[in-house]
């Protein structure tokens, strides 16, 4: 979804200033202000507290200013993104913000809140437009929220317009708009590749399964490497989920539209980087060729994978893509997925899991999330968990033989094809708002993703 129609370059006479304020400065505003417009406060009940706004009319009726009322010490898109739905149609201009981050925060609220899913179904909006606010980054809320859009987008398509081929086809897509290289390994050729996880995970769909390798930047510049998991649908596999547990799973996905979002919004600001992009993309179907329960299954790596259940699917095709990953020691790799529910458990659906094998990317990753609006939250790789993966007849279980910390284990299972002296971040999320919230329509949602590329960008930046 493009941006440029929530947006207008220039005010006009018909602009309707809003003047937005912390609640102290609010109250002084209002204090100065006319007594009709202050008896019109009064009778909406109008309390200078962060989120409300107050519309004040004109004599003759017409919308004359807007008062919106930020957080006294940090506000976040979300919070911004309420004055939206709150005003009719019309263009508007922001009044008095001359912070950049603070009008780079307005504008990215603004955008979040008018973004619609619309390829089925037609969404009413209001025509409200934003003077780009003198004082932000365009280009940096632009690139933002075209991220952001393109998450919501993908993991909101259902499984039938979005499988492997689709996932190729978006990646070929930013490819090209940023001048950057891309290879495709499909079908029975990942096993003359050496890919055997994705192909053993994803052989039963009709569509065949891929690994998709972009590639972007100088070879001079600092290696960032990403791994989003690509699982387009999963049915569990043999180990068949239920009704109501496969009803989501569309977004099982959702890990490889964030690093391609990310992947976005980090070449189109031009960072000094070299970037690649592994995304092993697969369904995970029933067919009489599905992996089944206890096969024993070889990496990329050359350890062997006893399945203990075909539902753990995420971490094998990852477990390929983070060895090929390591194989060129970037100075950061990054993974996205939608790996368990056992993060969910602990940190319910609108905080992913962190977990690190390097305290300060990890202090790095959660300070931008701090700025960003965009938390994350750190787990710890407990070694002695690690035990819990072993197998009799193989080098590891997919599967914990425990029931407790399945998102430890699932991580220590990753880490296992990380190599040691390369900084690594697993991030695993729910990528999905179960409802409406303001600026999170219910549908895909792109989470971590605000404070990777914060923390990329100043890093390298």
């Amino acid at each position: 979804m493009k941006i440029d129609h929530l947006f207008t370059a220039r005010a006009t006479k018909a602009t309707v200033p809003i003047h937005a304020m912390e609640p102290a400065s609010a109250k002084k505003w209002l204090a100065k202000q006319s007594a009709a417009t202050r008896a019109w406060a009064d009778a909406n009940d109008f309390k200078p507290v962060a989120g409300r706004t107050l519309t004040i009319p004109s004599s003759n009726g017409k919308l004359a200013s807007v008062l919106f009322v930020l957080h006294r010490d940090r506000t976040s898109p979300f919070l911004a993104a309420r004055l939206p739905g709150a005003l009719p149609k019309g263009r508007y201009e922001l009044k008095g913000i001359k912070k950049g981050s603070l009008a780079d925060t307005l504008a990215l609220g603004w955008a979040l809140s008018e973004y619609r899913y619309t390829k089925y179904k037609k969404s009413a909006r209001a025509d409200r437009r934003l003077v780009w606010p003198k004082a932000g980054d365009k280009a940096r809320v632009t690139r933002l929220a075209e991220a952001t859009f393109l998450v919501r987008d993908m993991v909101t398509t259902p499984a039938n317009d979005l499988g492997p081929a689709q996932i190729e086809s978006q990646m070929k897509k930013i490819a090209k708009k940023h001048e950057a290289k891309i290879s495709v390994v499909r079908g029975n050729a990942l096993l003359q590749k050496n890919w055997p996880m994705v192909h053993a995970v994803g052989r039963a769909s009709d569509q065949a399964p891929r690994l998709i390798d972009l590639r972007w930047g100088r070879a001079k510049d600092p290696k960032v490497t990403l791994v989003g998991k690509g699982v387009c649908f999963d049915s569990g596999g043999l180990d068949l989920k239920s009704a109501s547990n496969m009803l989501l799973m569309k977004k099982d996905m959702g890990g490889a539209a964030h690093v391609i979002g990310l992947a976005h919004a980090l070449m189109s600001a031009k960072l000094p980087i070299r970037l690649r992009v592994l995304v092993p993309a697969v369904e995970n179907s029933v067919s009489s060729n599905a992996f089944r329960p206890l096969d024993v299954i070889p990496t990329r790596k050359g350890l062997t994978v006893e399945i203990g259940n075909t539902d753990a699917e995420g971490r094998l095709i990852l477990s390929d893509a983070l060895h090929e990953a390591c194989s060129e020691s970037p100075e950061i790799l990054i993974d996205f997925a939608t790996l368990t529910g056992a993060a969910r458990v602990a940190l319910g659906l609108e905080l992913p899991a962190l977990f690190c094998n390097d305290d300060a990317l990890a202090e790095e990753i959660l300070a931008a999330g701090q700025r960003e609006h965009d938390e994350a939250w750190r787990l710890p790789l407990h070694d002695a968990y690690d035990r819990f993966l072993d197998s009799r007849v193989a080098d590891v279980c997919n599967t914990s033989s425990s029931r407790f910390g399945g998102a430890i284990t699932a991580a220590l299972f990753l880490r296992r094809f990380v190599d040691p002296k390369v900084p690594w971040a697993h991030i695993d999320l729910h990528a999905y708002n179960p409802s409406d919230r303001v600026g999170r329509p219910k549908g895909g949602e792109a989470m971590a993703l605000r404070a990777i590329y914060a923390m990329i960008e100043k890093r390298y930046g």
